[in-house]
């Protein structure tokens, strides 16, 4: 039976001896994540090119919905964008890697319809106008089915590539929904 000296000295040196390793295992972790983890993403920019993108994607979204074939449903696109990563090239092209998720709504009898949608990665490219307004110059997206590991693997950075897989959340498209309807904000929201 030991003394609570003795206890004290035993756990004395099983710290003595396990702290060391532990934080060299600490330090290497977080070196790890420094070398690996994706540069920050400049909000400034960020905010200057977010509603031009998801403005872009609300007008390519067009035509593509069932609730744009029912009048009655006043369809209409919602669209949100998250960067993944951001940068501006060495000819000032900025470029945005970017998971999409954009929802068509429509409403009937007080409850918000979702008529269709997608989600998925894109690259888009942006030049600054003479007025200091951004516009899109280009957008890509994967292939359906096969290649789309390939071309999310070539576009984006290995955080990037995992993130793009993450699903975005449509609480903020059905808010943006619901108040463009004219909606409670506790309104059901049903299939199409």
């Amino acid at each position: 039976m030991r003394t609570g000296r003795e206890e004290f000295a035993v756990t004395s040196v099983r710290v003595r001896v396990w702290a060391p390793g532990g934080a060299a295992l600490a330090v290497l972790v977080a070196m790890g994540a420094w070398v690996l983890w994706p540069p920050g993403i400049d909000s400034r920019l960020w905010g200057e090119v977010r509603p031009v993108i998801e403005a872009r994607l609300v007008a390519d979204s067009r035509g593509d919905g069932y609730g744009e074939t029912v009048p009655a449903l006043r369809a209409r696109w919602f669209c949100r964008a998250e960067a993944l990563d951001l940068r501006t090239d060495p000819d000032g092209v900025v470029r945005a890697g970017v998971n999409t998720l954009c929802v068509e709504y429509g409403v009937r009898a007080g409850a918000l319809l979702e008529c269709g949608g997608a989600a998925y990665p894109q690259v888009v490219r942006l030049a600054r106008e003479a007025d200091g307004h951004y516009r899109v110059v280009s957008r890509q997206e994967p292939p359906d089915g096969e290649g789309y590991s390939a071309w999310t693997r070539a576009h984006f950075s290995h955080f990037a590539e995992s993130a793009a897989g993450d699903p975005l959340s449509a609480t903020p498209l059905e808010t943006a929904a619901r108040a463009h309807f004219g909606l409670p904000p506790d309104a059901p929201v049903t299939d199409c």
